[in-house]
């Protein structure tokens, strides 16, 4: 067994049960975030025209503010923090970003679209500690829509089957903006070829709601989530409503098991309803964990957001939604809480 290997498997048996252990306290308590999207960075080095998560202009989050708002969401007793954007690695100290989220005890994670990635690049990210990484990929060729393609994309790939010790995922998409679907199902097949996880997203609108496919992506999209059987895509059942452009009912607990910190230190329901409650992460309360909790989102039924659904997967038996969102100013609320105290 080469060293390789073996560090893969040290890390992936590690972050297995780090994982076993969040989902085993989730289903205990409700009383905590899951899973956090902190942004570091609004910037990215690419324009996908069906993007609407980024800028080119924006400086880094710096490293000090970073380090408190992922305290603070230690604070609440968070499992997960993800990092995205824009593009993550445009950040420049990123790595020291992850290292203290580790050393926080919370599971590293990042979204990047992965042009930036080297050999030099991934061993960093193996020493800070990194456990799992998605790229979505869009097609096979660039074209207007997206330069997120495979093409381009497969010798970083590579680099990352050879040298990279955290957990890959591989996100191909299908949707309206897509002007090759079959596309999809060359990416999954490449993912899995590789030995990495592959999972399969609906492209969204700007508010994040249901683009219905036709036949022939509805076909694609079985066929995948098929293929991806041992990844996450095992739970992301509600899709199948999302393919056929149906209404989804669940209980989006966004804004207290899903936290959205964008890089104003701003907590958003999401990506995509970014305003809503849009409270300072310092200022955010276990209260407002509560209200968020028991809050009924007016977006639920047709959102493709699939981090969120499967977050709530962990409540979906419990605790019926009392509340309805967006009919109450946020302002009010924040003036109803007292920030927790520090107890330093």
């Amino acid at each position: 067994m080469s060293l390789i290997v073996l560090r893969r498997s040290i890390r992936f048996w590690r972050t297995r049960f780090r994982e076993w252990w969040m989902i085993g306290w989730g289903l205990l308590s409700p009383h905590h975030p899951v899973l956090a999207h902190l942004i570091p960075i609004r910037r990215c080095n690419l324009s996908c025209t069906y993007c609407n998560e980024f800028d080119d202009f924006s400086k880094p989050v710096p490293k000090a503010e970073l380090f408190r708002r992922i305290d603070r969401l230690k604070e609440f007793g968070t499992s997960i923090v993800t990092i995205s954007g824009g593009e993550p690695l445009l950040h420049p100290q990123l790595e020291d970003v992850i290292r203290h989220i580790r050393k926080r005890g919370i599971i590293a994670g990042m979204i990047t679209n992965g042009y930036l990635l080297t050999r030099e690049r991934i061993e960093s990210l193996n020493a800070a500690g990194l456990e799992h990484l998605q790229i979505s990929i869009d097609n096979v060729m660039p074209d207007e829509v997206s330069k997120k393609s495979l093409k381009v994309l497969d010798k970083k790939l590579q680099l990352l089957a050879d040298h990279a010790i955290f957990q890959i995922n591989i996100n191909s998409v299908l949707g309206s903006p897509v002007h090759h679907p079959e596309d999809a199902l060359v990416v999954a097949r490449r993912a899995l070829g590789l030995g990495f996880t592959s999972t399969v997203g609906i492209l969204h609108d700007h508010e994040g709601q249901l683009q219905p496919l036709g036949e022939k992506q509805q076909s694609l999209f079985t066929q995948i989530m098929a293929m991806g059987r041992r990844s996450y895509s095992r739970f992301n059942y509600f899709q199948k409503d999302v393919a056929r452009g149906a209404a989804h009912e669940w209980r989006c607990r966004a804004g207290s098991r899903y936290l959205y910190i964008c890089e104003d230190g701003l907590v958003h329901y999401c990506s995509q309803q970014r305003g809503y409650p849009a409270i300072p992460l310092e200022q955010y309360t276990r209260e407002h964990l509560e209200h968020e909790y028991l809050t009924k989102k007016s977006c639920a039924p047709l959102c493709t957001v699939s981090c969120v659904q499967q977050v709530a997967l962990l409540d979906s038996w419990r605790d019926p939604q009392n509340r309805e969102a967006f009919r109450k100013p946020v302002g009010d609320l924040v003036q109803l809480q007292t920030p927790i105290q520090d107890e330093n």
